[in-house]
């Protein structure tokens, strides 16, 4: 089977056809089609004639509501989700068992038990096939030439870092029924929007040690979060800063760590190229040790499609992807800490949360004040 991978295009289902699937993931799909790297199989949504208009544009064959038979009458080799939080663990368990890889959308899924869910349908070992998540950030050219240096030990250790995702959502925002909700969209701030510096972060800094969070809801009439901070340690003794906000109007996304002899520094917004990036060195640096540092090669942009290709290349190649497994779980550790140590004002380590834990189960953790309103839900749908 890996051979028959390494010749011939991955046939490619794409589940969930609104706005992230067609901005997002079909130009990047369409992208490596026309490289001969996969073909579009199959799509699937719950609305039949928005998953019918989907895959006419796209140019999709085959277009359903029903992913079991999709998976049965089209065979794809890897499964794109592109829905709700909600439903990622029931349908990448699915797709799985029916021996597809997965690549899910952002947030990977409400909690740590769903994940550990996802990761139990996988095959053993590291070929696959197994369930990953869009973390796109880490596969920019920016990014590879960083964490590189980093784990050369080129800037020295690092000592303190600060992550911010500061960004706007207005009321309109959260008009949508869906969001602002446990249920719905897994998390505030520190789970749909602020996940992707996180991510980041923790790419570049390695394994944290332990997380103090502070969380409130300010503005909005939501179940969840609207601003969220955190003070982090490190594995390595350095320590950090995440804010996450949807109150700032000047919008920011933003990485700085200090290290022995340098300080880099990343700000964008969504997405990111090499000229985001700055490299301060310490004093009494030579020229030629900064100028190769700041040599970032080919300008190759934070994107869909940057992850997808080197996903492609590492289902071909029979190993493990950077974003699945462990390494697509510390992400979800992280924020699920971040929520316990804000809810019950406690600093959180590392592997601390596990079975039996309430946090383990659900983001918000049962929490007063912060778990759903359970009779308020009740009398709404009476």
């Amino acid at each position: 089977m890996s051979s028959h991978r390494s010749t011939t295009p991955l046939r490619t289902a794409v589940v969930g056809t609104g706005g992230i699937a067609r901005s997002s993931h079909l130009p990047a799909l369409r992208t490596l089609a026309e490289a001969g790297e996969v073909e579009l199989v199959a799509a699937v949504d719950v609305d039949m004639d928005a998953v019918r208009a989907f895959a006419v544009g796209a140019g999709i064959p085959y277009a359903s509501t029903d992913l079991d038979a999709t998976l049965a009458e089209r065979h794809p080799d890897l499964v794109v989700l592109c829905t709700p939080p909600a439903v990622h663990r029931d349908q990448a368990v699915t797709a799985l068992k029916a021996g597809a890889w997965v690549w899910c959308e952002k947030p990977p899924c409400p909690s740590l038990a769903d994940f550990d869910a996802i990761e139990t349908a996988e095959e053993p070992g590291d070929a696959g096939p197994y369930a990953s998540i869009v973390f796109q950030h880490r596969f920019g050219s920016g990014a590879r030439q960083v964490r590189r240096l980093l784990r050369e030990g080129a800037f020295g250790r690092p000592l303190v870092a600060h992550c911010q995702t500061t960004w706007y959502r207005d009321a309109a925002y959260y008009s949508v029924p869906w969001r602002g909700r446990w249920a719905t969209e897994g998390g505030g701030p520190a789970m749909g929007h602020g996940i992707h510096q996180t991510d980041l972060l923790l790419d570049l800094m390695g394994p944290w040690s332990e997380v103090r969070g502070m969380a409130a809801r300010l503005v909005h009439d939501v179940e969840t979060e609207d601003v969220s901070t955190a003070q982090v340690r490190f594995a390595s003794g350095a320590v950090a800063t995440v804010v996450n906000s949807v109150l700032s109007p000047d919008e920011v996304s933003r990485i700085r760590i200090d290290c022995e002899r340098a300080t880099i520094e990343l700000t964008h917004l969504y997405s990111y190229r090499n000229a985001d990036w700055r490299i301060t060195p310490a004093p009494g640096v030579p020229e030629e040790t900064v100028a190769a540092w700041r040599d970032f090669g080919t300008d190759e942009p934070s994107s869909h499609l940057a992850q997808l290709h080197a996903l492609v290349a590492d289902i071909r190649a029979g190993r493990r992807h950077a974003t699945s497994g462990a390494g697509g779980r510390q992400t979800l550790e992280f924020i699920t800490a971040l929520y316990k140590s804000a809810f019950t004002d406690t600093p959180v380590r590392a592997g601390e949360i596990g079975p039996g834990d309430p946090y383990y189960t659900e983001l918000h953790g049962g929490a007063q004040g912060w778990a759903p309103d359970t009779t308020r839900t009740e009398e709404a749908s009476a």
